[in-house]
């Protein structure tokens, strides 16, 4: 299987791993629906609707582009049917908008709190609402991806930071059910999450900058995980895949090109750093 003529509902993909994922699709003609809310250039973040629908194109997809802010139901309907105006169905809907904000109970404001629910867990379940009747239509199964973590619930992974912790498995949640409730529906739903800190906007903005980067791999690793997920069978379904994992069941032993910061005689190559939701000492991680 491959991803051509597929039409991928992509959220946040106007930067990042959205973007990367919808781009890895391109190559195989595929048609992604870039969802976002950037229109016009920010300061600090890379990317807009327009330039993502760009880079698009030019890795040999097609795409629409389309202003939606998830947290807005209406918006959602909306960018749903006009998806199905544009392209005729859904065959894949990757939940990866997320807000993050890493603070302890007394050090979160309601309204990050709030946005957190609203986009994380809320916004995957909204769009999931929207897109299954066509999903369910598609002619080699419907897939439902979303970046979240294993369900795994080591109270270590809530007390630092509950109200994104919540809002984060709450997608994870999302996957369980879904699973089970589409069993036998045409429809798989999975999880994938990063072994190591992926280069991004949110890194480099949020959790340290340029010194957490260098020790984190490209998006181009989530990726090329995602698509090897996209390519399995409908018959896996409720699964929680760690990228890395999933590249090395398909025979990926070099992951060294994936750093995004590799090695040079003027700088060390630093120790990758474990994201969150990751042991250190899971047996296949790599240093």
């Amino acid at each position: 299987m491959n991803l051509s003529n597929r039409v991928i509902f992509i959220t946040g993909a106007t930067r990042g791993i959205g973007l990367a994922i919808g781009k890895r699709a391109a190559r195989d003609g595929a048609k992604i629906v870039v969802l976002g809310k950037t229109v016009e250039k920010h300061p600090r973040l890379e990317g807009t609707l327009s330039t993502a629908k760009a880079e698009i194109e030019a890795a040999g997809g097609e795409a629409l582009a389309l202003r939606c802010d998830i947290r807005n139901e209406a918006e959602v309907k909306a960018a749903v049917e006009a998806t199905i105006e544009r392209f005729g169905g859904i065959d894949i809907l990757v939940n990866n908008a997320s807000a993050i904000q890493l603070s302890n109970t007394s050090s979160t404001e309601m309204k990050r709190f709030d946005l957190m629910q609203q986009v994380n867990a809320r916004g995957s379940f909204v769009c999931g609402k929207y897109c299954l009747p066509y999903l369910s239509q598609a002619k080699d199964g419907g897939r439902i991806l979303s970046l979240s973590p294993p369900l795994d619930l080591k109270p270590e992974y809530f007390g630092p930071h509950l109200a994104y912790s919540m809002a984060k498995f709450g997608m994870s949640l999302c996957t369980l059910g879904w699973a089970q409730e589409f069993k036998g529906k045409n429809v798989a739903a999975n999880s994938l999450w990063p072994r190591t800190v992926i280069d991004s906007a949110a890194v480099r903005n949020l959790l340290g900058g340029e010194a957490t980067a260098r020790q984190a791999r490209t998006t181009d690793i989530v990726a090329d995980a995602a698509y090897a997920i996209f390519t399995q069978p409908l018959t896996v379904t409720g699964q929680f895949f760690i990228d890395d994992e999933i590249l090395k069941a398909q025979g990926c032993n070099d992951f060294e090109k994936y750093r995004a910061y590799p090695a040079t005689t003027q700088q060390p190559q630093a120790p990758l750093m474990p994201d969150l939701f990751v042991d250190r000492d899971h047996s296949t991680f790599k240093k």
